[in-house]
């Protein structure tokens, strides 16, 4: 390709890119020809306007909002969907069942206790030694 043709070439492509820049320019919506909003005709709205109620208290400070309640409150209803009536069958086995203990951890983990063998796996769950998990491992049997 000569010189002449080479800058003809780029003359032609910076008088069509120029060219079509310009058209964008357009007030007829350019080659897209699509519609955009009158930021003219936006109106402004009147401010909102609280009444004011006189029989508001305000809120003691660190206490929980009344219509939201604790958060463990709105994780059970998150999870569960809230209090669901118990069936007869369940109340009668949790009536049978009785208050756990609340050192039942300690009790089953005593070497004295006498369990029922549930196997290696969970024999070494309870035998495993406190600690912060930092050297845990988990192996799959294969």
């Amino acid at each position: 390709m000569s010189q002449f043709s080479r800058r003809k070439a780029t003359t032609l492509a910076l008088l069509t890119g120029a060219s079509a820049m310009l058209a964008a320019c357009g007030s007829n919506g350019g080659i897209l020809a699509r519609e955009r909003p009158d930021e003219f005709a936006v109106q402004r709205q009147a401010p909102l306007v609280v009444p004011p109620d006189f029989n508001l208290v305000p809120p003691a400070p660190g206490a929980p909002r009344p219509a939201e309640g604790t958060a463990g409150e709105q994780a059970l209803e998150a999870l569960f969907g809230g209090p669901a009536p118990r069936s007869a069958v369940e109340t009668s086995v949790l009536d049978r069942a009785g208050a756990a203990d609340p050192g039942i951890r300690s009790t089953v983990g005593d070497p004295q206790t006498h369990t029922v063998a549930k196997g290696s796996v969970t024999r070494d769950i309870v035998a495993a030694p406190e600690g912060d998990g930092q050297y845990a491992q988990a192996v799959i049997p294969g």
